[in-house]
């Protein structure tokens, strides 16, 4: 079977669409999420559940508040504190496993016969910024250097697109400037991606996964078709 990412900026309706798919479809469909928020993950590693206990618990003692975005690029905006370099480099090799951890049950799933849709993914979140004045730890250049030259790439992308004041206008995160620099990285992302498909998400709810339903199960057919299913 196949893999496919839906994907789009904060309020796009990137989990609604595929938590529905898993449920509603009449594909063969598994749902895995495929970003950093370990408490919407339905599978993470325990280091990763560890590091993020650990975190919420700094947090907690230094009174700071709890980020809203689940966004790496969101939640690295403003002064950075230095990371100890060995805390950097554990969380960047955890990382990495986490990554590799979910795309190993990406290939179970698909070996069983079932398509396997991501809410999110990592190479759309993190391979390429929002801005070019982004600046990154040396551990966040690894990582996405990672993820552009060895990390497989979803077979298809639905991306879920709307203005960035429409995505403001339903979530009230971030800003709309940054909601529209996430919008135009991914656009320039799929210009260069196989099977990127754009879907209007100012739509309604049910238009929308009408639409991404309609596409996958052309691509599904087509693959059947061809003998490669």
């Amino acid at each position: 079977m196949f893999s496919v990412a839906v994907i789009g900026p904060d309020g796009a309706g990137k989990t609604t669409v595929a938590r529905r798919l898993e449920q509603s479809s009449t594909l063969p469909i598994k749902y895995l999420y495929m970003g950093i928020n370990i408490e919407s993950s339905n599978v993470a590693l325990p280091t990763s559940r560890f590091i993020e206990w650990l975190k919420r618990k700094r947090r907690k003692n230094s009174g700071a508040p709890q980020p809203v975005s689940t966004s790496l690029h969101h939640r690295s905006n403003g002064k950075r504190k230095s990371a100890n370099p060995v805390w950097a480099a554990i969380r960047l090799l955890n990382r990495l496993a986490e990554e590799w951890y979910r795309q190993y049950l990406s290939w179970k799933i698909r070996r069983a016969g079932q398509i396997v849709v991501y809410d999110r993914h990592f190479k759309f979140d993190f391979e390429q910024g929002s801005s070019k004045d982004e600046k990154l730890r040396f551990t966040d250049k690894v990582h996405r250097w990672c993820l552009a030259k060895f990390y497989p790439q979803p077979d298809v992308v639905i991306y879920l697109d709307a203005p960035a004041e429409v995505l403001f206008a339903r979530k009230g995160e971030a800003t709309v400037e940054y909601l529209e620099a996430r919008r135009q990285a991914f656009l320039h992302q799929g210009r260069a991606t196989k099977n990127f498909i754009r879907v209007d998400a100012t739509k309604t709810a049910e238009e929308v996964y009408c639409e991404v339903v309609d596409h996958l199960a052309q691509f599904y057919h087509g693959k059947r078709g061809n003998g490669r299913g």
